[in-house]
């Protein structure tokens, strides 16, 4: 008896029955049940995994739960678990694999317009927020910073968004676009508090240019930024970006190197 069992055991596709349990899982209105468990087991199952991923993502997109009915958000949350295979068996990267199926398999024309761009900006806080590198604080004399060598801190992010995405909340919902971006800079500083900062396009452009030279002098900087703004008075932009760049400094963005 024991050795027909064995031999019936070898018979059984366990890849194919865990692909069917899986599918049920994820999306039991268009996949059958397992037909060798109970559906009250199936059911329980199917809970436990939904709820884990549910609130893993309530907790991650605070503001985007909070814009949304509870109908909508767990019909939001449903088809992300149906339809989106994640590569990752690490729950800390849930949030970026829903950013990609926002992006990439997300199809609904009631969504609101800026969900990627809200999504991607609460990703971003909890990105930096367990990022495992630290803020180093700026111990030198700032007074000579235009012939030192800068660069942006690892926990610093510069970002443009087609939405005000930090203003929106259930009161504040733009269905179109402004006529100028929103420039921002998200940050962690030294006590691991995540900020963000609103900045101008210029400033941006400053910190694009950071980014773009290994460790630039900081007046080689300025002295760009002056040159593409067109500015009749480029001492005016360079003396305005210096106090920029010390403000930054001093808040962990911008380190010296």
């Amino acid at each position: 008896m024991k050795n027909a069992m064995l031999k019936a055991d070898r018979h059984v596709d366990f890849k194919s029955k865990q692909q069917e349990f899986a599918a049920y899982i994820r999306d039991p209105q268009n996949n059958p049940m397992p037909a060798d468990v109970e559906e009250q087991r199936m059911d329980m199952y199917r809970e436990l995994f939904f709820n884990n991923i549910e609130g893993f993502l309530s907790g991650n997109f605070p503001v985007l739960r909070k814009i949304l009915n509870d109908l909508q958000w767990i019909a939001l949350a449903q088809d992300f678990f149906a339809k989106h295979l994640c590569k990752t068996p690490y729950f800390s990267q849930i949030p970026e694999e829903f950013l990609d199926y926002l992006q990439n398999e997300r199809d609904n024309s009631e969504d609101f317009p800026f969900m990627l761009e809200l999504a991607h900006y609460e990703w971003v806080e909890m990105a930096l927020s367990i990022a495992k590198e630290d803020a180093v604080a700026c111990n030198q004399d700032l007074d000579n910073l235009l012939k030192q060598p800068i660069a942006l801190s690892p926990l610093a992010w510069p970002l443009v968004y087609q939405y005000p995405v930090h203003k929106i909340a259930p009161a504040f919902l733009p269905l179109e676009a402004p006529e100028q971006p929103t420039f921002l800079i998200v940050y962690r500083n030294r006590e691991d508090d995540v900020n963000f900062i609103e900045i101008t396009p210029i400033t941006y452009r400053l910190l694009e240019i950071i980014q773009e030279h290994e460790k630039p002098l900081a007046g080689e900087c300025l002295k760009q930024v002056a040159r593409e703004s067109n500015y009749p008075d480029p001492e005016l932009i360079i003396a305005g970006g210096l106090q920029i760049l010390k403000e930054l400094a001093e808040k962990t963005i911008i380190t010296l190197a």
